[in-house]
């Protein structure tokens, strides 16, 4: 993580050196393009970014990138990109946005010029937006830097043969952490100015930079240990940094045990960027040398809030070997206009979500009842999910590209990124096939070893096929894994793929008792496994389930719960009818609003209330808890 100085305008002879030093390999072959972002207005969502790009006369066809890296869609937040204006030699050049493709632009070069500037600026959104580096990334104390937001490239080269020399300054007394490599640094009095050493488009787009006032460095390995990796983190306040030592303890422990499932590393060094705001997106987002991942505020200092988002920075950290280093065939496109197609994301998320968890418990970030409550959570909602009735588990991935913006409502019925959590439960399932018919010899860590692992090094792409897959595990041990995974991404169910758990020694049972996991998490109204309602605190319910009681009488998403027995609405009044259901054989009776129309529905169940976990089965060798146990 570099440390920030006191900075003021910039330093124009420093720049124009960095501006010329970009061009010299233009002459030897492909394009060297020099960016520099002007950060310094983040706190009001605001950056600006010039861009120097070698042309000749004639049109030059330049790309905004589309298909973003670990977003598995055409996702590049274009309706953000405005104040565009290109010129050569001082003046203005025409320019037209393509009819065909809104990502596309052609600038007319005159005679005698072999450069454009290209100037423009991205305009942050303010408020909550669709798609992950093009939602909401920056505050008054923070931000998340994304290349992809922010710059041009030009028609006719891959991502991988153009050169990109990056610069950016940020806002003053600002800090900054990334996996790019600094070259230089220019300081005066109202800014900071950081120049990185040239990188391929490549790795400018897969090395984003977190900055804020308010940030951390941890070291995740010991000095001098190589590759390092370290933890990087900005928040919007000093005291959202100041976790106990434990949570830091963890984070080195699953940099430990990630090195020894998969034996050999490929990245240089590794920064795990984390962002602590409640406003920006939350989400996670991979690369090859670290990951933009993003919580709210206070998820490092609060007990409850750790245990419920425990697991984001491992998978992350996974994505590292499976997606970045070995990536599916039809994901490695060579550039960010290309669309990408997504079936073998049950591999590229299915995978890393299962290890992921498996390395959250290793590294004592969850405890084994933890871990085995966020098992059984998986289970629970698969097991009640009304839309593998008509949508298999392949068609979640294949369908993707096309559902990024999808709605949250009615995603029980029209099945969202199931690939994630759903396999989970499928590659457990492998896991346990592999224990049981190696006679405990081989396990899934055996093929993250031959998959994933040596020989290690610098970040570079190696690509499968479903027909890789399929070979390693047979190496592993002799199976029908074609017609096991051809099984598992086409069946309908009913009910969710329970036999890994079963396998592993272990029951998904309910009872009215909330586990560890439950009771960390935010109240609300979760009667998915009940009465098939799911809703906020106030009663304004975000989905149905699909066959289960709630929607046979009629309540869908959208509505709101506004009395429960002729009172008013509330969380415990809700709970307290569960409860008394048990014993009171009457329906349970709501008042729900729905489009200013407010009607009577009736309830009639009994069960009280439902909540998943698992419970040994004595009957079987325990193979989930030696999973579970650190290497």
């Amino acid at each position: 993580m570099g440390t920030g100085s006191r900075c003021g305008v910039r330093n124009s002879f420093a720049f124009a050196i960095f501006l010329l030093s970009s061009f010299t390999a233009f002459a030897a072959g492909s394009p060297n393009i020099a960016i520099f972002v002007d950060a310094s207005d983040a706190p009001r969502k605001m950056f600006h970014a010039e861009l120097r790009i070698p042309a000749k006369p004639g049109i030059l066809t330049l790309y905004y990138p589309k298909w973003i890296p670990g977003e598995h869609g055409p996702t590049g937040p274009i309706t953000t990109l405005t104040g565009l204006k290109f010129t050569a030699s001082g003046k203005t050049l025409a320019w037209r946005r393509d009819l065909l493709d809104g990502f596309t632009f052609h600038v007319q070069v005159p005679e005698g010029e072999n450069e454009v500037t290209a100037d423009l600026d991205y305009a942050s959104p303010a408020t909550s937006e669709p798609g992950y580096t093009g939602d909401r990334s920056a505050t008054e104390k923070l931000s998340i830097l994304g290349w992809n937001t922010l710059l041009l490239y030009p028609a006719g080269y891959g991502s991988d043969q153009l050169t990109y020399n990056a610069g950016v300054r940020l806002p003053a007394r600002w800090k900054f952490g990334t996996s790019l490599h600094v070259s230089s640094r220019v300081s005066s009095q109202s800014g900071n100015e950081i120049h990185f050493a040239p990188v391929s488009l490549t790795m400018l787009v897969d090395s984003p930079v977190l900055t804020g006032e308010y940030m951390k460095a941890v070291p995740l390995t010991a000095p001098g240990e190589n590759p390092p990796a370290e933890l990087d983190l900005a928040a919007d306040s000093q005291a959202a940094l100041d976790a106990p030592d434990e949570v830091w303890e963890h984070y080195r422990n699953l940099v430990k045990q990630a090195g020894i499932l998969f034996g050999a590393q490929h990245y240089t060094d590794y920064h795990f960027l984390l962002a602590l705001s409640d406003n920006v997106a939350h989400f996670g987002l991979e690369h090859h040398e670290s990951n933009d991942s993003r919580l709210a505020e206070r998820s490092l200092i609060e007990e409850n809030a750790r245990k419920v988002k425990a697991g984001l920075l491992p998978h992350e950290y996974v994505h590292s070997w499976n997606g970045k280093y070995r990536r599916p065939a039809d994901l490695a496109t060579p550039d960010y206009e290309q669309p990408m197609q997504t079936d073998l994301l049950w591999v590229y998320e299915g995978l890393t979500s299962y290890v992921g968890d498996v390395l959250s418990a290793r590294s004592g970030e969850r405890t084994p009842s933890l871990a085995r409550d966020a098992l059984a959570a998986i289970a629970a909602d698969f097991d009640h999910r009304s839309g593998r009735v008509w949508r298999n588990l392949q068609d979640t991935a294949d369908g993707v590209p096309d559902m990024q913006d999808a709605p949250k409502a009615w995603a029980d019925y029209r099945r969202a990124l199931d690939y994630y959590d759903e396999d989970v439960l499928n590659w457990l399932w492998v896991d346990v096939i592999i224990r049981q018919r190696s006679h405990g010899r081989k396990s899934l860590d055996d093929f993250c070893k031959l998959f994933y692992g040596a020989p290690g090094g610098p970040p570079m792409v190696k690509t499968y096929t479903f027909d890789d897959i399929v070979n390693a595990l047979n190496q592993i041990v002799a199976y029908d894994w074609r017609g096991f995974w051809t099984e598992r991404l086409s069946n309908h169910g009913p009910g969710a793929p329970l036999d890994g758990i079963e396998g592993s020694g272990w029951k998904l049972v309910y009872d009215e008792y909330p586990s560890e996991l439950d009771r960390a998490k935010e109240r609300s109204i979760d009667a998915h496994y009940t009465v098939g309602i799911l809703a906020d605190n106030d009663g304004v319910i975000s989905d149905t389930v699909e066959g289960m009681i709630a929607a046979k009488a009629g309540i869908g998403p959208g509505m709101k719960i506004i009395a429960v027995n002729g009172r008013s609405f509330s969380l415990d009044v809700w709970h307290d009818a569960i409860h008394a259901a048990k014993t009171n054989p009457a329906p349970i009776e709501l008042i729900v609003e729905n489009t200013d129309y407010y009607r009577v529905v009736k309830l009639d169940y009994h069960g009280g209330e439902k909540y998943p976990h698992l419970v040994r089965d004595e009957s079987k060798p325990d193979l989930l808890s030696e999973i579970y146990q650190a290497r």
